[in-house]
């Protein structure tokens, strides 16, 4: 069930260990999800999910979308402002901050 867990704990360079003291089980029981020989409860999966600021979609391998699933409004856009939407998604981080910057500006 918990596709992703190894992946995510390696990637943190975190053991079991550690990863038990913080979600509060063993360690032989992050061992059991990932060998995929028992399942947590959905609490436990939460607190996972939580810990790797990821979503229990994601741990299960129900998304490859590794972030963690936000809030979304809904808008009813015209073709250009999807458009606008579309190109923003693709900018990197920096690019983004650079556009924010320059709509705060517009806005003050």
């Amino acid at each position: 069930m918990l596709t992703n867990l190894k992946k995510l704990r390696e990637d943190a360079s975190i053991s079991q260990k550690a990863l038990a003291d913080a979600i509060g089980v063993s360690q032989q029981s992050v061992n059991k999800y990932e060998n995929h020989n028992i399942e947590p409860d959905i609490e436990t999966l939460i607190r996972i999910a939580d810990f790797f600021e990821t979503s229990v979609d994601y741990l299960i391998g129900h998304t490859s979308v590794r972030r963690r699933i936000e809030e979304v409004h809904v808008f009813e856009l015209n073709d250009h402002e999807s458009k606008v939407m579309e190109q923003y998604r693709s900018l990197t981080s920096k690019q983004k901050d650079c556009v924010n910057v320059v709509m705060d500006s517009y806005s003050e």
